[in-house]
């Protein structure tokens, strides 16, 4: 089975390195002479995932203003409403490779989230005209997030993969029947312990991850997590350990923590991870964490995976179902609209303090069944063969 992964933004964003990382180690486990290709919006990124068997450039194609394919496709929009061509020279990089696999995976778990993609639904269309399997794998998606043409495109699929409950029961209740429940593949992803920095105080650190997509759309948001270190700090004796999970330009996590590093620098229980680390490498230092508070969903999954009592910081329908299929509720997430206050960032702080051991168990018993949930999603991929 040859397998193109695609629409994966790169590697920058540690949470999409997870998921390909992982997902290509799960697949080639239980899939017999299998082969898994990734299309990259920045394939030098992604140079760190050894597993793979090829990396290509799926970045979008330029059209060259008043070129034969401009003058075109804009004949075919003005007069006949058909985008298809334009999108079809848009996506070239992932297209041209279609007759080449298998199997196209539509990676990036939350990808259907962020509005209209016509032009991901072109190269939907071109996958299946020929012939070939086209699968979801590990996605979220809101209630808020579906439209009428997001439900034909999600109908083209031989599969859909859901990684949690609410996604899952949200696309059955649309009438969908190519739904199946897994977990995020993530869960399985493997570890590199690095030396622990100086001031690491071993089995009492809590680590720390926040993110401009949570501060821009709560902007109350970084005086309430101000709050919420400056009362770990008074009322611990913790290390916080900032830690940060994407780098990309305009969405870049350690940006954001190096500003509060050096707010804290003075009390001399505040590390600030490096920002070129891989995924298996912050799993690492989240592993040895005694608590973790975070806003990327990968960086919570890497804490969760390895027993660590976590708050989540959530924005989104994932964060939500993911701790619900751990927990059997929503534990210790909060929505956007709850970051803006101090206070009740504390008092979930002190609530997982409180509940620490009780936190543990249940991560004890659930995270063997959530991994096994991440491998049953190669037993449904592989039906399709």
């Amino acid at each position: 089975m040859k397998i193109m992964m695609f629409l994966h933004g790169g590697s920058l964003n540690r949470g999409c390195e997870a998921i390909v990382r992982s997902s290509t180690t799960i697949i080639k486990e239980k899939i017999t002479d299998s082969k898994v290709y990734l299309s990259s919006n920045r394939p030098e990124s992604d140079q760190i995932i050894t597993a793979l068997d090829g990396i290509y450039d799926g970045s979008d194609k330029a059209i060259r203003k008043y070129s034969y394919d401009w003058l075109l496709s804009s004949f075919k929009v003005k007069f006949f409403k058909d985008e298809s061509f334009i999108f079809g020279k848009i996506h070239h990089n992932i297209i041209k490779h279609i007759n080449d696999m298998d199997v196209y995976l539509s990676i990036g778990g939350d990808n259907y989230c962020y509005g209209e993609q016509p032009g991901w639904y072109e190269i939907d269309r071109r996958v299946k005209k020929e012939g070939k399997k086209l699968v979801l794998w590990g996605c979220s998606i809101g209630e808020e997030d579906m439209t009428d043409l997001k439900l034909d495109d999600l109908k083209r699929f031989d599969l859909i993969l859901a990684r949690e409950s609410l996604t899952y029961d949200m696309l059955r209740s649309k009438g969908l029947t190519n739904v199946r429940l897994c977990a995020d593949p993530a869960f399985t992803m493997e570890k590199e312990e690095l030396p622990l920095p100086e001031g690491w105080q071993a089995g009492n650190t809590v680590g720390f991850n926040f993110s401009p997509l949570v501060m821009n759309r709560n902007r109350e948001s970084a005086a309430a997590v101000r709050e919420l270190l400056n009362h770990i700090l008074d009322t611990t004796d913790l290390t916080i350990v900032l830690t940060p999970h994407v780098m990309e330009n305009g969405n870049n996590d350690y940006e954001v923590l190096k500003r509060y590093e050096e707010e804290f620098r003075h009390t001399g229980r505040v590390i600030l991870l490096p920002d070129h680390l891989t995924a298996i490498q912050y799993k690492g230092y989240i592993a040895r964490m005694r608590f973790f508070i975070g806003a990327r969903t990968h960086a919570t999954i890497a804490a969760y995976s390895n027993l660590v009592p976590t708050m989540v910081l959530g924005y989104s329908v994932k964060s939500k179902g993911i701790s619900k299929d751990i927990f059997g509720e929503e534990k210790l997430v909060l929505g956007i609209e709850e970051i803006s206050s101090g206070e009740r960032l504390i008092q979930k702080f002190d609530e997982m303090l409180r509940d620490e051991d009780r936190i543990r168990h249940t991560l004890q018993k659930s995270i063997p069944r959530i991994q096994a949930m991440s491998y049953k999603a190669v037993d449904y991929l592989q039906e399709l063969a």
